[in-house]
């Protein structure tokens, strides 16, 4: 899990959900007694308004920070979790109406009003369900929760990136930089060692045109989905904010990104990437 992909409006999410946790322990009701039950005194209330909204705030942050979309019972976590934020809402609006429910005999109906628990839960459900929604939708909430941190100065291609969070030449990481004069990703000569000199005797081979692209270190704001080089729809990779890949080339708009276990693929949005 990177929680560095995390957004603002899963940060609203978070917040609205402990809200709703502390209001679970507020009194359900206003009344004229010292024995005031709250959320957790009604079973049917505690699991639909309260739990209930606060699955469905951990459904949707987990779902964010896996790497890969996860299913439970082939439904996606996700829109699962925004699912419950709405129901735990309607939920909550309707028990407003209604705050006696199961105590109707114990208090009368002409001196019980709603409670500060079932205020507090509406406002937290609301707020919830809001975010949840909008998340996805309003540019606000899509910045990074966690900014990504700045770029150590930009390094000459082919030297070793130093100090950079997320860097693939990073310690640890296994992918050897490309050797001067040698296209990204190109395997050496036959007749030539590895590093690009040649054997004494041989004439050493001209070196393939570089082009106008040169390769560079780059980090996403937001999380971006990562498409297989065949054209495929569905994203072989997620890119997170605060981690640095490399663009190995372009086509067109897009550019051809590699992450750190080596995985090719097409990053079709690149607006505000961060060059490193």
């Amino acid at each position: 899990m990177n929680i560095r992909s995390l957004t603002r409006g899963d940060g609203v999410v978070i917040g609205a959900a402990v809200l709703l946790f502390v209001a679970s322990f507020l009194a359900t009701f206003d009344g004229d007694g010292s024995d005031i039950p709250n959320a957790w005194d009604n079973l049917g209330l505690v699991m639909s308004v309260y739990l209930g909204g606060i699955i469905g705030a951990v459904l949707i942050v987990v779902a964010r920070a896996l790497p890969q979309p996860r299913k439970v019972v082939g439904l996606d976590l996700g829109p699962l979790g925004v699912a419950l934020t709405i129901f735990s809402a309607w939920t909550a609006l309707w028990t407003i109406f209604d705050p006696l429910g199961a105590f109707s005999d114990q208090f009368g109906a002409s001196d019980v009003g709603a409670g500060s628990g079932l205020i507090l839960g509406l406002i937290a459900a609301l707020l919830l369900a809001a975010a949840a929604v909008a998340g996805p939708l309003v540019p606000a909430l899509q910045a990074a929760l966690i900014p990504a941190p700045r770029p150590a100065a930009p390094q000459p291609y082919g030297g070793q990136p130093q100090g950079g969070y997320g860097y693939p030449g990073a310690p640890g990481a296994q992918q050897p930089a490309p050797q001067p004069g040698q296209p990204y990703g190109a395997q050496p000569q036959a007749g030539q060692p590895f590093g690009g000199q040649p054997q004494p005797g041989q004439q050493p081979q001209a070196p393939q045109p570089a082009g106008d692209f040169s390769p560079f270190w780059f980090a996403v704001p937001v999380p971006r989905p990562l498409f297989g080089e065949d054209g495929s729809p569905t994203p072989i990779a997620e890119l997170a904010p605060g981690t640095w890949y490399l663009a190995v080339e372009q086509r067109g708009p897009n550019l051809i990104a590699q992450t750190q276990d080596g995985r090719r693929g097409v990053l079709q949005d690149t607006s505000g990437i961060q060059r490193g």
